[in-house]
């Protein structure tokens, strides 16, 4: 089975520079995000799970798509906080390599798909 799970926070980037508390407050803006959505979805407690997350930017340009690692991470974590998994490493999650889909969508959602 598979989830989906609709984010409305803004992609974090591996490259930006900015301040530890500016960062701390979006990485727990995503954490929190995804736990809250996969309770909301009742994703069961797996005892394996693949993610793979897709970005819908507001404004197409090129980018690396593995720049989004840095927004990946803490919602592996935010599924973890959910009980979705014990633990985000890989015997428990596969965490595939983020895409950035090829058409723009003007509020920049991401979809974290959650599989068994």
């Amino acid at each position: 089975m598979t989830w989906e799970l609709w984010i409305n926070v803004p992609a974090m980037w591996m490259n930006e520079r900015e301040h530890w508390a500016r960062k701390a407050e979006k990485t727990k803006a995503h954490r929190t995000a995804v736990h809250m959505l996969a309770r909301s979805a009742k994703i069961p407690a797996l005892e394996h799970c693949v993610v793979e997350l897709t970005l819908y930017p507001k404004v197409l340009r090129r980018r690396d798509a593995d720049g989004l690692v840095a927004t990946l991470k803490p919602q592996a974590d935010g599924l973890v906080d959910a009980g979705v998994v014990v633990d985000d490493t890989p015997a428990f999650m596969t965490k595939m390599m983020p895409i950035i889909a090829n058409h723009a969508d003007p509020r920049g959602l991401m979809c974290l798909r959650v599989s068994e």
